[in-house]
C-alpha cells in the first residue's frame, strides 16, 4: 500500500511537471522537418532511423527526445510540418529545427533548401496562432510562458561556414576571434527574438564537439580521431 501511494505521488508529480516543449535550430534536433522539403539535408534513409522513426539524424533518440521523455510529455513535440502535428498534439508543441541551419542566414546554401532561423521564428508565431484558435489566446500565452524551449544552433556557422572550404567567404572577412564574437552578437539578436515570441525558459546548447563532426573526420582526422 506504501508502494502503492508513492507511485501515485511520484504519477502525479511527472504529470505536473509536464509541459509544452518547443525546439529550434539545426540536425542535432531536427525530428523530421527536413523530410517535407526539396533538399539534400534529408534523413530518410539507412542508416539514419534504423532504432527509431526517420526523420532524425541519428539511428536513435535525440535530446528533444530525451528531455520530453523527462519533463512526461507523452511524445515528443512533432515536426512543424508534420500533417500530423494538429489538435490536441499542439498542446506537446512543436519541433521548428531543420538540418543544415546556422546562426547566420547563408549558412546551407549546399543543401539546397532548409528553414532559415528566421523563418523557425515565424512558424513559431503562426504556431500560437493556430493554438490560440484551439485553446484561446490567453491560455496560449501562459503555455508559451511556462513552456520548455531549446535552442541548439552554430556548429554548421563553423563547419559548413567557415572551414568547409579551404578560403571560405567568412574566413576571408573575419579572422577567428573576430568571427566567433560576430556569431554571439548574432546569436544573442535570436535570443532576444525568442523572448518576444514568449519564451522564458530557454536552454542554450553549445556547439559540441566540431572535431568529431564526421565531414571534419574525413577531411582532417588521423588513425580515427577527433
Amino acid at each position: 500500500m506504501v508502494l502503492g501511494l508513492l507511485f501515485a505521488q511520484q504519477h502525479v508529480l511527472i504529470q505536473a511537471e509536464a509541459r509544452a516543449l518547443f525546439v529550434i535550430g539545426d540536425s542535432l534536433a531536427d525530428a523530421g522537418n527536413n523530410n517535407y522539403l526539396f533538399t539534400t539535408a534529408r534523413a530518410d534513409s539507412p542508416p539514419y532511423g534504423v532504432d527509431y522513426p526517420t526523420g532524425r539524424f541519428s539511428n536513435g533518440l535525440i535530446i528533444p527526445d530525451l528531455i520530453s521523455q523527462q519533463i512526461g510529455l507523452s511524445e515528443p513535440p512533432l515536426p512543424y510540418l508534420s500533417p500530423e502535428l494538429r489538435g490536441q498534439k499542439l498542446l506537446n508543441g512543436a519541433n521548428f529545427t531543420s538540418a543544415g541551419v546556422g546562426i547566420l542566414n547563408d549558412n546551407g546554401i549546399q543543401f539546397v533548401n532548409n528553414i532559415r532561423m528566421f523563418r523557425q521564428f515565424d512558424y513559431f508565431e503562426h504556431y500560437q496562432q493556430r493554438l490560440s484558435t484551439l485553446i484561446g489566446a490567453e491560455q496560449t500565452r501562459r503555455l508559451v510562458n511556462q513552456a520548455l524551449v531549446i535552442i541548439t544552433v552554430g556548429g554548421n556557422d563553423f563547419v559548413n561556414n567557415y572551414y568547409l572550404v579551404p578560403y571560405s567567404a567568412r574566413s576571408l572577412q573575419y579572422n577567428l576571434p573576430d568571427y566567433v564574437k560576430f556569431l554571439i552578437s548574432e546569436y544573442q539578436t535570436l535570443l532576444i527574438r525568442l523572448y518576444q515570441l514568449g519564451a522564458r525558459r530557454v536552454i542554450v546548447t553549445g556547439t559540441g564537439l566540431l572535431g568529431c563532426v564526421p565531414a571534419e573526420l574525413a577531411m582532417r582526422g588521423t588513425n580515427g580521431g577527433c
